[in-house]
């Protein structure tokens, strides 16, 4: 298959999408002439037209609030906001708006939008360009939360969130946007160094949302993690030795909680890893669902490592993130208890 990096399956994502389905159009700030601050829609526009690939004003609340009323209409709205940390103005409108369509009309509308963001560090972005917000949209019912870890999963991913009839938050970690992050640092590397292209098939194919991923086999602790943390998760599991199991969840909305039960079960242990701020991030959800799900099963308490409960601090931008060896530390303390 050919190697693509995540920006290059992406863009394929909406190029398939939007040449199976005129209904599918893409726009956002810079994506049409410009192709997008990252390259993510270069050449759209001139493939498929100014109608449907275009620039949008700097208002994310009327970038979203318009593909809303144009889903009701029948399209199929793929939109960028240009980096997570930009989504607050346009926050009412999906949560108000995109996430309770369905529900308000009792399904005589739907709101088959996607709306892109580029999340998370590591590129020296600072607090306006570094934020990873996943748990303000998994705590919303009617929406899907995705955040892939890699080229193939991201192309599956976006074709199936652009094909499902109800909003998608499609989180692209930009860490990982020019390839696989290999996870063996706890210190500045630049963002696209030994990075391995990944395989990705021409054409269309999906990959069904609220199912994990396996990407390493283990027996001795479960380790959940999303997007970059799936690799600092590995690296902390081969640099200890220990033989940890790590889960991508790909999808945290639907949460494939069959998945992380039947490994927790068999491993009796657990620890979580995501980028945000410890408290009230999505890995407190975790650990709930295990407690709840596999009590009685666990040999030491669920662990969390996570970003620190501060600002995003750009100066200490690389001690903030959970690194291989936070999480290595969490795992031998894991396994101790």
């Amino acid at each position: 298959m050919p190697r693509r990096t995540m920006i290059e399956a992406i863009r394929d994502a909406m190029d398939v999408s939007m040449g199976r389905d005129e209904r599918v159009i893409v726009y956002g700030e810079d994506v049409g002439f410009f192709g997008g601050v990252f390259r993510a829609t270069q050449g759209l526009q001139a493939k498929y037209g100014k109608s449907r690939c275009f620039d949008a004003p700097i208002s994310e609340s009327g970038i979203v609030g318009s593909a809303i009323g144009m889903a009701a209409y029948g399209l199929k709205p793929c939109v960028e906001v240009q980096f997570a940390d930009y989504v607050y103005p346009a926050y009412d409108q999906i949560v108000s708006e995109a996430a309770r369509l369905r529900y308000r009309s009792n399904g005589d509308f739907t709101c088959p939008i996607v709306v892109r963001m580029p999340t998370g560090g590591g590129i020296f972005g600072a607090q306006t360009h570094s934020q990873s917000p996943e748990a303000l949209f998994t705590h919303v019912s009617g929406l899907k939360v995705i955040v892939p870890s890699n080229p193939h999963d991201a192309k599956g991913l976006l074709i199936a969130a652009i094909e499902d009839p109800d909003p998608v938050i499609f989180l692209e970690p930009k860490r990982l946007y020019n390839g696989p992050f290999d996870g063996h640092h706890d210190k500045p590397v630049t963002p696209w160094s030994k990075h391995e292209l990944g395989e990705v098939a021409d054409g269309h194919y999906t990959i069904p949302l609220g199912k994990a991923a396996i990407r390493r086999q283990g027996s001795a602790v479960t380790v959940l993690a999303y997007g970059t943390m799936v690799y600092v998760a590995q690296a902390a599991a081969e640099e200890t030795g220990i033989d940890a199991e790590v889960i991508d969840l790909r999808t945290l909305l639907p949460l494939d909680l069959d998945t992380i039960v039947t490994s927790v079960k068999k491993t009796g242990r657990c620890v979580v890893v995501h980028e945000a701020t410890l408290t009230s991030g999505f890995g407190a959800e975790l650990v709930s669902l295990v407690q709840e799900n596999c009590f009685y099963h666990l040999e030491a308490p669920v662990a969390r490592v996570a970003g620190w409960d501060t600002p995003y601090p750009h100066a200490q931008e690389w001690d903030y993130f959970p690194g291989p060896a936070r999480v290595g530390r969490a795992l031998i303390e894991t396994m101790e208890a």
